[in-house]
C-alpha cells in the first residue's frame, strides 16, 4: 500500500472517530443517576395520647394564708386527634398547618393552706383544648425507607376547664366552677421517625413537647348554683404536655421533576 493511501485512510479514520465522539456527546443519557427531588402538597392525620402537667395553681384566696402547699396537681392521660395540610419543598424541608382536638384530661389536685391552722382542699375537673399550629420539619436523610426528622411549631391553643370542683375538708365546703375557655400562644418541638409505606404514603411515629399556656375556671358557685363570692376562679399556670403521636402523610399533588437540562425538544 502506498504512502498516499495510508494517509488517506488515516485522515478518514480521524474524521470517523471525531464524528462518533460528537454523536455520543449529543446523547442525553447521564453517566451517573441524578437524585430526584420530591416536592408537593400533602394531607396528614394524627392520633396520640397526652401526658400533661401544670406548673402551678393560683387562687386569690391564697393571699389570706401564710403558706400554701400544692401536694398534688396532676392530669390523667387523654387522647387527641388532628388533621393538617402541608407542603414538601424537597427531600429535606417541609411545612404544615395542623388543627387538633385534645380530649378531656381528668384533673386531680390537693393543697394545704396554713394561717394558724392547716386547711385542706381537694380538687377535681377536666381540661381540653383546640390547638392550631404552623410546623416546620427537617428530614435528616432516608435509609431503607426510614427517615428521622426534627421540627418545631408555633400557634394558638384554646384551653377549656370544665366540671371543676373544690371540696374543703378542714373547713367543710363544696363549690363548683363554671366552664371557661382561654386562648393562648402555644409552641411545640418534635422528634420522630417516618416510614415510607408507598410512593405517596408515609407513616410517622413522633414525640412532641407542647407548651399550651394557661387556663382558668369560670365563676364559682355552690351546689345549688348560687354564686359564692368567697371563692374566686382558679388559674392553671404554664400547662405543658409530653405527647406520643402516630401520623399518616399522603402526598396528594406531587410536583413533577424538571426535564433534564440537555434533553432535546
Amino acid at each position: 500500500m502506498s504512502n498516499a493511501n495510508i494517509k488517506r485512510l488515516t485522515i478518514a479514520a480521524v474524521f470517523a472517530l471525531a464524528s462518533t465522539a460528537t454523536n455520543a456527546a449529543d446523547l442525553s443519557v447521564p453517566i451517573m443517576p441524578q437524585p430526584v427531588e420530591v416536592s408537593g402538597w400533602y394531607l396528614r392525620g394524627d392520633i396520640g395520647f397526652s401526658n400533661q402537667n401544670v406548673g402551678s395553681l393560683f387562687n386569690q384566696n391564697y393571699s389570706g394564708y401564710s403558706q400554701v402547699i400544692n401536694t398534688d396537681k396532676g392530669f390523667d392521660s387523654a387522647p387527641f386527634f388532628g388533621l393538617g395540610i402541608g407542603y414538601s419543598f424537597n427531600n429535606w424541608l417541609r411545612f404544615d398547618l395542623t388543627g387538633e382536638y385534645r380530649g378531656k384530661a381528668n384533673f386531680h389536685g390537693f393543697d394545704r393552706a396554713f394561717n394558724g391552722t392547716w386547711h385542706d382542699d381537694t380538687y377535681s375537673g377536666s381540661k381540653s383544648e383546640w390547638t392550631v399550629l404552623t410546623n416546620g420539619y427537617v428530614d435528616l436523610g432516608t435509609w431503607n425507607c426510614l427517615t428521622p426528622f426534627v421540627g418545631a411549631g408555633v400557634g394558638f391553643s384554646r384551653n377549656t376547664i370544665s366540671s371543676f370542683r373544690d371540696i374543703g375538708t378542714s373547713v367543710v365546703s363544696d363549690v363548683y366552677g363554671d366552664t371557661a375557655s382561654k386562648w393562648n400562644f402555644a409552641w411545640a418541638l418534635y422528634a420522630g421517625l417516618g416510614y415510607q409505606l408507598t410512593k405517596n404514603a408515609t407513616i410517622e411515629f413522633a414525640y412532641r413537647y407542647l407548651d399550651l399556656g394557661d387556663a382558668t375556671t369560670g365563676d364559682m358557685h355552690n351546689a345549688a348554683g348560687t354564686p359564692d363570692a368567697s371563692y374566686t376562679p382558679f388559674s392553671f399556670n404554664h400547662l405543658t404536655s409530653h405527647d406520643i403521636k402516630l401520623g399518616l402523610r399522603f402526598t396528594c399533588c406531587e410536583v413533577p421533576p424538571p426535564p433534564p437540562l440537555n434533553s432535546r425538544g
